[in-house]
């Protein structure tokens, strides 16, 4: 479990990455000066089916960046083996800033998971980004006997292995946050991983598995809708978009496991151009129609340097390992 200290160090450069200030210079790139960046479309790979969180996050950030780069953005979905699929495209793709890579804690939470990642967090991928924070949320379905945290962990001790929780995929932020409830709780409950959120918000509408910990914004529309009940979020305090939620942390104090997203290139793609993305992504995150757009979702603006995600980075694979490690936490 991650110390208190850890927790506060980690929320200092959340904080931080919001008031970082934004002079960043717009430059250029190419064999030729007079060849500015960026000159034609840009991938972005999202490491995820369509339908979740990212497509909450990304599609409306990926206009504004549109508008301040002056050229289209592409999002290319390459979801599967729990974001290592898409995250390997980009560590090997060309490092011009033409290919870019929107995913979520994920990537480092792979960083321990996964035994043998076909290429190198810290070696192969650099950070441009920070986008935005927020907690998941556990929900059941609308028929569930299940009213609250304290009777999910009561039904699980009564009788081991027969709950099953979805997520959207191994590996994947809300994958580790079900882990460390079971763990805190000292209860059994089997994962069920998906090929992305979408497929396993059908399966628990359906009444296929039983919980579910999703994205704030991912699962906002079906809470809203009445087709899932959300029951505790992830986050130390409650959320203004879930303002009726308990924390989890009120059933198991300590429990903390945010979801954050952020923007990645391959590694050495030129400073330059890694400012110009940075500058574009916050540019498009400051606007009030973006900020008001994701605080209904539950999720808070945090864009700042590409130093401040690197040393975030850098914290949160620490976090995630002790997690693995201290949890036994395996693929399924």
């Amino acid at each position: 479990m991650p110390s208190p200290r850890f927790s506060a160090t980690r929320r200092r450069l959340l904080r931080a990455s919001t008031l970082a200030p934004a002079g960043l210079t717009l430059a250029c790139l190419g064999a030729s000066a007079a060849v500015p960046f960026p000159s034609r479309t840009i991938r972005i790979v999202v490491p995820f089916t369509p339908g979740g969180g990212t497509d909450v996050v990304g599609r409306t950030l990926l206009a504004g960046m549109q508008a301040a780069l002056g050229q289209a953005l592409i999002i290319d979905n390459k979801p599967g083996a729990g974001t290592v699929i898409g995250t390997d495209i980009v560590a090997k793709a060309q490092a011009d800033g033409y290919t870019l890579l929107m995913t979520t804690s994920a990537i480092a939470i792979n960083d321990s998971l996964v035994k043998k990642l076909p290429y190198s967090t810290q070696k192969d991928i650099t950070e441009v980004a920070l986008i935005c924070t927020g907690p998941s949320v556990l929900v059941t379905h609308a028929a569930s006997p299940y009213r609250s945290v304290a009777d999910v962990i009561a039904a699980a001790k009564a009788a081991p292995g027969k709950l099953t929780y979805a997520s959207s995929g191994n590996g994947s932020a809300v994958h580790l946050a079900g882990e460390l409830f079971k763990h805190m709780a000292k209860v059994d409950i089997a994962h069920a991983p998906y090929r992305g959120a979408g497929p396993a918000y059908n399966d628990l509408i359906g009444g296929q598995v039983d919980l579910l910990f999703g994205t704030a914004g991912g699962v906002a529309k079906l809470v809203a809708g009445g087709k899932m009940r959300p029951i505790g979020v992830t986050s130390t305090q409650r959320s203004p978009a879930y303002k009726d939620v308990p924390t989890i942390a009120e059933t198991l104090p300590g429990y903390e496991a945010d979801v954050w997203y952020a923007l990645f290139a391959p590694a050495g793609t030129p400073p330059a151009v890694i400012e110009t993305l940075n500058a574009a992504v916050r540019k498009a995150a400051g606007t009030p129609a973006y900020r008001e757009r994701l605080a209904h979702e539950g999720l808070t603006v945090a864009a700042g340097t590409p130093e401040q995600m690197t040393r975030l980075m850098r914290i949160e694979e620490a976090r995630w390992r002790k997690v693995v490690v201290d949890g036994k936490v395996t693929i399924d």
